[in-house]
């Protein structure tokens, strides 16, 4: 998975935990895709503080996931659900039984997750 769509996952599921400031700053950096320059401006600091600030946040947020795998869970049962769509559009290629039972069998998995 590339990086940015990483950190745009990890503050989805875990961004509230942050501060108000650390929000802000790493929104601007992620979300916005400001520079951290733009971001020192903005929010009276030096870049440094920023780029060091947006090093904790990332440190932060996957200390969260490595924790909680809520992001690696929701990957999973997406890609799950892929799969399934996927048996559906390609129903006519296998029985009808068949297509019950490998949706039962996913449908399984996705639950055991949870």
């Amino acid at each position: 998975m590339n990086e940015i769509l990483e950190q745009a996952l990890l503050y989805d599921f875990y961004g509230e935990l942050l501060t108000a400031h650390q929000k802000n700053i790493y929104e601007q950096f992620v979300l916005e895709d400001l520079s951290l320059s733009e971001i020192a401006e903005d929010a009276g600091i030096s870049r440094q503080g920023v780029h060091d600030l947006i090093k904790r946040c990332n440190k932060t947020l996957e200390g969260y996931e490595s924790k909680l795998h809520l992001v690696e869970r929701f990957l999973s049962v997406k890609e799950k659900v892929h799969r399934m769509n996927t048996l559906l559009e390609e129903q006519e290629k296998i029985s009808t039984e068949e297509l019950i039972r490998e949706i039962k069998g996913i449908s399984s998995e996705i639950l055991e997750e949870l």
